[in-house]
């Protein structure tokens, strides 16, 4: 798949074109409950300089959230999250030339996040939590990433039934105006997913190409890795790694990671030997 988000550039003016490599987008939660142990919750200073070394590390985008996701979460009114949400885009206004997606599922949220500098939308419910969100991103010319999510682990048929979801999602966008190219489909690895069910997904996530939209994976730090490898959250990088360069043998397009200079590197080696990247100046 060759095809240009003509509505996106990344850093250096550089075009979005799918298939080339992957693209990284690196994670700053402005929460002060992140699962990862993240959370810069309120200090501006430090929301800053994490973008600026994410860009300067070779991050592609920036997923900024202001309400954690974790299992057993509570969820934020809208008004708090922009609390959050709007001072941290703010402070990010001109410190960055990569592109800032926004985090959340709440259209209202979405619309002022645009506003305040965001050009990306990235909604972990996939239009089920508030459809209106299409609508704003149709309306803006934002890329939607949509994330397969369900309230239970309970499934007739893994994959059909994932993919039944993200297709409905992907259908609701179109009507709604979003174009084509504009949308981008997550599988959601780790929600509403058991550890089988997440590492099912990994091992057959080429079947995902099926669906005709690039593929965002984000697998870093999650608890499937935890479980596998009886660690923490803070000490799952060589896990993270893993799982993203099979992510990328799979087909992914952009995975979505806190370590953000490790899993570059990861995504050019991988990068490499799947996609036939090579650096400027490689001579054979």
């Amino acid at each position: 798949m060759r095809r240009l988000l003509t509505s996106l550039t990344i850093a250096r003016g550089e075009p979005l074109v799918w298939g080339r490599r992957t693209y990284v987008m690196g994670i700053i939660n402005v929460t002060p409950d992140s699962f990862s142990g993240d959370g810069l919750a309120g200090d501006l200073d430090a929301i800053v300089r994490r973008a600026v070394e994410f860009q300067g590390a070779g991050a592609d985008f920036i997923d900024v959230g202001a309400e954690s996701t974790r299992p057993g979460h509570q969820s934020l009114a809208a008004d708090e999250e922009l609390e959050r949400l709007l001072p941290a885009l703010t402070a990010l206004a001109g410190k960055v030339e990569i592109p800032i997606s926004v985090d959340t599922y709440k259209a209202t949220v979405a619309r002022r996040a645009l506003e305040a500098g965001a050009s990306m939308i990235n909604d972990v419910w996939g239009l089920k939590a508030d459809p209106y969100i299409a609508r704003i991103a149709a309306e803006s010319g934002a890329p939607l990433v949509l994330m397969h999510n369900q309230e239970n682990t309970q499934y007739q048929d893994l994959l059909p039934d994932i993919f039944r979801s993200l297709s409905h999602s992907k259908q609701a966008a179109l009507d709604a105006g979003v174009p084509e190219e504009n949308i981008i489909l997550d599988p959601g690895i780790g929600f509403g997913k058991t550890a089988e069910h997440n590492l099912e997904v990994l091992r057959r996530l080429d079947e995902f190409k099926s669906l005709g939209s690039p593929l965002l994976v984000g697998t870093s730090r999650k608890s499937t890795i935890g479980r596998v490898l009886d660690l923490p959250a803070d000490q799952r990088l060589e896990g993270t790694a893993a799982t993203v360069a099979l992510a990328i043998a799979g087909g992914a397009d952009i995975v979505r990671v806190h370590d953000v200079p490790e899993m570059v590197r990861v995504c050019r080696m991988s990068d490499a030997v799947v996609r036939g990247w090579r650096p400027d100046g490689w001579t054979k």
